[in-house]
């Protein structure tokens, strides 16, 4: 029994272990390009406990902490994808024209080896999006990539606000008027639920903001409502606690949510894809609203056939926050060159196109005052690239999570899965008494037909 004690007891402190895991690392002379204070050259960042202690010249390493040589190399702040779908054993809870009761965090899949795919990137931070398959989807999650952990409570990053994903177009029209033959089958059927939602939401939290305010008043005998965690998800995004992020394609219905969103009252709006995003850039900027696209990706499907490559250059002259994601397990490992073609198309400067992967994202998942550029007091999240990293011969050489190396391209082993090595020979053992205990086919009559 004291055995199994202490193996239980080494279990929990192995977990405690790697929810507190925050490093202590000195990178050395590296050409820091801060994003929000310029390029500094031939400058140090000291990460202290996971937290950006000091930047500037001749820092000095703490007692046991490592020290990187970053002599030549570029030195930028973990790069950001604000649409991902990497890390879930599940992506859409396609049941429903509405689904705001469900959350990818309870879908996490901490060993899913896309993630140090993305860290051999540069990519410290994704956005665990909920799919398109709904109008009204799931709230979705904010993870760092902690690679190594087995606990899925790890990768969450908890200072990041709530997020939920909508859709507009063919998707959710597609999975429900196509598929079930109900609302919506239409693009106006999409308005319809946001508007029916929201409305059936307002009346819910008026209940509730009515019961709150008598419930302590001498003689009031009425009785709570009935809690309801679509509606309270929806309430919540009316009183402004949960950011949207919108799938998106076609001007028309863009501007459609903007106008639904102003009659109630909702301001939190980000438009993903925004492929036409182009056309009411002002209207965007004027809104409010931010943008997260593709750098060249459309015309793969009939709704997404008009868009530009300068799409992300028109949004942001347009005073659009802007950046550029994934959507992809793949793309996902060199959003740096995605951020690249911005100069091609639209002759960004370097900052500008490193703010689309950087700060931008940051911003349009409310983390920016903890990550998305080097700066003293934010999260240890640093990529360290060979070559700048907007050239077509760079070359991720490093990537640090609260100062802890995730990714050494020149160190890791060339299997990185936290699965059974392919390579491992595998001891098999059997019990000695064979499968007495295993009865799943017990008293089956087995039938033999020529």
């Amino acid at each position: 029994m004291k055995k199994y004690t202490t193996i239980v007891l080494l279990l929990l402190f192995s977990l405690v272990a790697q929810a507190q895991q925050k490093g202590t690392v000195l990178i050395k002379n590296g050409t820091v390009l801060t994003i929000t204070n310029g390029t500094l050259e031939a400058t140090d960042v000291l990460i202290k406990d996971g937290i950006i202690s000091k930047i500037g010249k001749g820092l000095n390493a703490p007692k046991g902490a490592r020290t990187i040589d970053a002599t030549g190399m570029y030195v930028m702040p973990g790069i950001i994808d604000a649409h991902s779908h990497i890390a879930l054993d599940a992506v859409n809870e396609a049941t429903s024209p509405v689904t705001a009761e469900v959350w990818t965090g309870d879908a996490i899949n901490p060993m899913d080896v896309s993630i140090y795919r993305a860290l051999a990137g540069g990519v410290t931070i994704s956005h665990a999006l909920h799919g398109s398959a709904n109008a009204i989807g799931g709230e979705s999650e904010t993870i760092k990539h902690r690679y190594g952990t087995v606990d899925p409570d790890v990768l969450r990053m908890k200072e990041a606000p709530r997020t939920i994903k909508f859709a507009l177009g063919e998707n959710p029209t597609r999975v429900h008027g196509g598929g079930s033959g109900i609302v919506p089958r239409t693009r106006m059927g999409v308005e319809a639920v946001f508007r029916s939602s929201f409305s059936e939401a307002r009346e819910y939290m008026k209940k509730w903001d009515d019961y709150n305010v008598n419930k302590n008043k001498k003689g009031f005998k009425g009785t709570a409502p009935q809690y309801d965690l679509r509606l309270e998800t929806l309430a919540d995004i009316l009183r402004g606690e949960i950011i949207v992020h919108c799938h998106s394609y076609r001007a028309d219905e863009i501007y459609m949510l903007m106008q639904v969103f102003k009659d109630f009252g909702i301001k939190k709006l980000v438009f993903q894809h925004v492929n036409e995003g182009f056309k009411v850039a002002p209207e965007l900027a004027e809104f409010g609203a931010m943008a997260s696209v593709f750098s060249d990706w459309w015309a793969y499907k009939f709704e997404v056939y008009y868009s530009t490559a300068y799409n992300a250059t028109i949004l942001h002259k347009n005073g659009v926050v802007t950046s550029i994601n994934s959507d992809s397990g793949e793309l996902i490992r060199h959003l740096y060159h995605e951020a690249a073609k911005t100069q091609k198309y639209g002759g960004l400067s370097d900052n500008d196109a490193l703010s689309m992967i950087t700060i931008n994202p940051a911003k349009q998942l409310g983390i920016e005052s903890r990550v998305g550029s080097i700066e003293e007091g934010k999260d240890g999240d640093i990529a360290i690239f060979k070559n700048h990293p907007l050239s077509i011969y760079t070359i991720p050489m490093m990537t640090i999570v609260d100062g802890v190396v995730e990714f050494d391209r020149e160190n890791d082993a060339d299997d990185m899965r936290i699965y059974a090595d392919p390579k491992e020979t595998i001891d098999v053992t059997l019990h000695e008494t064979g499968h007495a205990g295993d009865r799943c086919m017990q008293d089956a009559e087995f039938l033999f037909h020529e």
